[in-house]
């Protein structure tokens, strides 16, 4: 393993924050921001064979899981719970674990990230196995939580993937698929809810998406598959309905949409009565 560097938690290349005017602080913020896309750049490799390992093991029958505690565990929560509305998978294909349990999603939880046992309790309450891939989600690299979690799936030979944003980590270590996004020390010295958290969520939306795409829920540039839970969900299903069909008006493809459930269903059935 290579030398660990905790560059998430230095100290923060900008001072007194406090004494600054507001327009100094968001450009310093701003500025701070644009880094992160080229730190996920220079990840893309690692991106790309961590979503290929999850794809292969979805297709197979398996599951993706995402574990991690504080905001990591809570951008983990956000991408599982977005996968069934957009791409119409269904509930546990995407399980999201965070440390400290459903309260933590708004609460802090106290010591539940340096819990080393709870990981790998939460993951069998749902039966993880092999045929699935668990990501552990850690800006630093070093949660207590995750990280006893993703060494007890190698034990046992479960794929394991992770988002970190320092080098050479433990977690990273652990991993089969480590994904390293770099980004450095945060505007607010430790405050990993800021780059490191936007670099994770990029990366995430980046897997999902791209998973999702091989998974062929996605057809073209558009989400065939999504659910209609609100009106503008159904108006905009309705249209993809009405320009692939090629129907004459948005009530006529609502209809056809609303009948088949969803707008691959009604495209398909178009083309049956075709």
């Amino acid at each position: 393993m290579e030398s660990f560097q905790n560059l998430t938690e230095q100290e923060g290349n900008y001072r007194h924050l406090d004494k600054m005017d507001v327009k100094d602080v968001l450009r310093i913020i701003n500025d701070e921001d644009k880094t992160v896309a080229s730190a996920v750049e220079k990840a893309l490799p690692q991106v790309e064979q961590l979503v290929h390992a999850i794809a292969d093991h979805m297709l197979a029958g398996g599951r993706l899981f995402y574990i991690g505690a504080g905001t990591s565990g809570r951008l983990g929560v956000v991408d599982a719970s977005e996968c069934p509305p957009t791409f119409g998978v269904p509930h546990g294909l995407v399980i999201a674990l965070i440390a400290g349990g459903e309260r933590a999603i708004t609460d802090a939880v106290e010591f539940a990230e340096d819990n080393v046992h709870a990981g790998w309790n939460d993951l069998q309450k749902h039966f993880v196995n092999e045929k699935d891939v668990v990501v552990g989600l850690s800006a630093s690299g070093t949660t207590p939580y995750v990280l006893a979690a993703l060494e007890q799936c190698k034990n046992l030979s479960i794929t394991t993937g992770c988002i970190v944003c320092n080098p050479g980590s433990p977690i990273a270590a652990s991993c089969t698929f480590p994904v390293e996004v770099i980004t450095g020390p945060e505007v607010v010295t430790g405050s990993t809810r800021m780059k490191s958290g936007t670099a994770q969520k990029m990366v995430l939306n980046m897997i999902s998406t791209s998973v999702m795409i091989l998974m062929g829920r996605v057809e073209d540039n558009k989400m065939v598959n999504m659910q209609l839970t609100n009106e503008k969900l159904v108006n905009r299903g309705a249209r993809l309905v009405m320009e692939n069909l090629g129907l004459p008006d948005l009530d006529t493809a609502k209809k056809l949409l609303l009948e088949a459930g969803s707008v691959k269903k009604a495209i398909d059935t178009g083309y049956t009565r075709n």
